[in-house]
């Protein structure tokens, strides 16, 4: 098995050093193939890799969007059904598989664990939208360009950032409440920071986009929270299935959008990832060091460092889409999401590789056994 994974590897070495000589040969037309084709040969190689297995799901986006770039006419519909019409429902059934996966303790942890919720939040709305308005107008980027940078800093915490936690070392317990106290106030906050910080570049109507947000993600993961109830532990098969259903429903996700706004990205595409990734490295910073400010544990403070740097893209996409506006504010959401996935991972390595020395506060027996 080894053995035929690194043969993948090297057939994706082959179609990088093949989609280099069709630039150095104004062979355009074959740059397309190679270069899918070196993100898919890396994706299934990268199983047998140590470093590279924790980016498979992300390499799989970059084929993904690879394909979008080069052939976006099969992305955008099929026949006369508009592509862009999953969007929602597939975030439903993402967040569907989230309230699965939560149950009402995890909101308890409020109460367990106050001020690291508090902090978190706090950092949450405040610092990650004002960082997207300074970073929008730093850049300058064309109006629903710039509005697109913000809502993504105003979205809530997004579900890899549990994942991201537990491979970090932080408090996963605490990881998981902040997510769903985030989520659960993102039909005020988010509309509100858009209207405030957003209002300049785009018409914002705060009720639309409050139906939107419920519609989308709190009705979702209540009926998931109620499944979860009714069935407890009688749904083994869905738990097992819905972890793959969710990362192939953020890759079309990403597909469609990318495909929507090639032309855009293609004029503000080297900017807007230098804002994904100054916007998400000083949402890490930022996270940490005002959780130090605030005196919680290196534990707490990693999980906020965490929660705080990684949006929820899916929402900030769905709501680009209800504005009639994906193929621009659906941009930054495009962008920022599998950046945020690769520093992730990153930063979770690198913080696995520094133990935890101090006995911390924050998080009890009690959490840890949600």
């Amino acid at each position: 098995m080894q053995k035929t994974l690194k043969i993948f590897l090297l057939a994706a070495g082959l179609c990088a050093l093949g989609f280099a000589g069709t630039l150095l040969f104004d062979g355009e037309a074959l740059a397309g193939p190679f270069m899918i084709g070196c993100f898919i040969f890396l994706a299934i190689g990268s199983r047998g890799h140590n470093v590279l297995k924790s980016f498979t799901f992300t390499i799989w986006i970059f084929a993904a969007v690879a394909a979008s770039m080069f052939y976006p006419q099969y992305f955008l519909r099929v026949g006369d059904f508009q592509l862009t019409r999953l969007i929602v429902p597939l975030i439903q059934v993402i967040m569907f598989g989230m309230g699965t996966a939560m149950s009402l303790s995890d909101f308890a942890g409020v109460a367990k664990m106050p001020k690291g919720v508090l902090v978190g939040i706090v950092c949450q709305f405040s610092l990650m939208p004002l960082l997207g308005i300074s970073l929008a107008t730093l850049f300058g980027f064309p109006p629903e360009i710039a509005a697109g940078v913000v809502l993504i800093g105003a979205a809530p915490g997004g579900v890899a950032s549990n994942v991201i936690s537990y491979l970090a070392g932080a408090n996963v317990a605490l990881s998981v409440t902040l997510t769903a106290c985030s989520t659960l106030l993102s039909p005020v906050m988010t509309p509100l920071a858009m209207q405030l910080l957003a209002g300049q570049f785009i018409e914002v109507n705060f009720l639309e986009m409050m139906m939107g947000i419920i519609n989308m993600i709190i009705l979702p993961i209540a009926a998931g929270l109620a499944f979860n109830r009714i069935f407890r532990g009688r749904a083994q098969w869905l738990h097992r299935a819905m972890p793959v259903v969710s990362m192939a429903g953020i890759a079309i996700i990403i597909t469609i959008i990318t495909a929507s706004g090639r032309d855009s990205l293609l004029d503000v595409g080297l900017a807007l990832i230098a804002a994904a990734i100054i916007h998400n490295g000083m949402g890490y910073f930022l996270g940490y060091w005002g959780a130090r400010l605030f005196g919680l544990d290196e534990q707490a403070c990693r999980t906020v460092s965490i929660e705080v740097g990684m949006q929820n893209g899916g929402l900030a996409s769905g709501i680009a889409l209800q504005m009639g506006k994906i193929a621009t504010v659906g941009l930054a959401p495009a962008i920022f999401g599998p950046w945020m996935n690769i520093s992730g991972s990153i930063l979770a390595n690198w913080w696995r590789g520094k133990p935890i020395q101090e006995k911390t506060e924050e998080r009890t027996p009690e959490a840890v056994a949600t």
